[in-house]
């Protein structure tokens, strides 16, 4: 793990004196981490909005950004990950502003750098992981079968609304299911 410019502090790294009280998630993103170098945490869509997806891991394992998925089945989203998850871990460098044309048959992906404002809101378990945020995070986003992005003002309005705009920071997101606490 380098200095720069993400030191790792996770509970894998540190003993912070409380593997005791550590519950059953926690041990299965440690052992996860162990064994695979991240875990995907998964959280399904509900009657707040849309489902999500993001690493616990990357930094730890790779030295990368972890990453973030939006508004698609949450086992779809795990591949997704996973697959870009499998590049870090072979040394690719992930960063803000690449498109990933080898993650979706067909279509590009796009990477954008999530804003500190978002980490509370969406990767409390991440931040239990590592011990702090800002944490490096890259949002996933996913284009519409036109190949439109939700920043783009021709996508239609359901997959505009279908993934936040995480890059902004939360008190400039456009108002909607996103800006909801969660």
């Amino acid at each position: 793990m380098t200095d720069d410019p993400f030191q790792c502090r996770c509970v894998l790294c540190h003993d912070y004196g409380d593997r005791d009280e550590a519950d059953r998630m926690d041990l299965t993103v440690i052992e996860h981490v162990q064994q695979h170098g991240w875990h995907v945490v998964m959280v399904s869509e509900d009657e707040i909005g849309p489902g999500f997806a993001y690493t616990i891991g990357l930094a730890h394992t790779c030295d990368g950004p972890e990453l973030a998925m939006f508004g698609l089945d949450v086992h779809v989203m795990h591949r997704m990950l996973n697959t870009l998850g499998e590049k870090s871990a072979a040394g690719e460098v992930l960063a803000d502003g690449q498109s990933h044309s080898d993650v979706v048959h067909g279509y590009q992906v796009a990477l954008r750098q999530v804003h500190g404002s978002w980490h509370r809101t969406f990767f409390s378990q991440a931040i239990g992981f590592y011990r702090r945020p800002p944490l490096p995070v890259l949002q996933v986003a996913w284009p519409d079968v036109d190949g439109r992005f939700h920043w783009n003002e021709q996508a239609d309005e359901r997959h505009r609304e279908s993934q936040p705009q995480l890059w902004l920071p939360s008190r400039d997101h456009p108002v909607g299911i996103w800006t909801t606490e969660l």
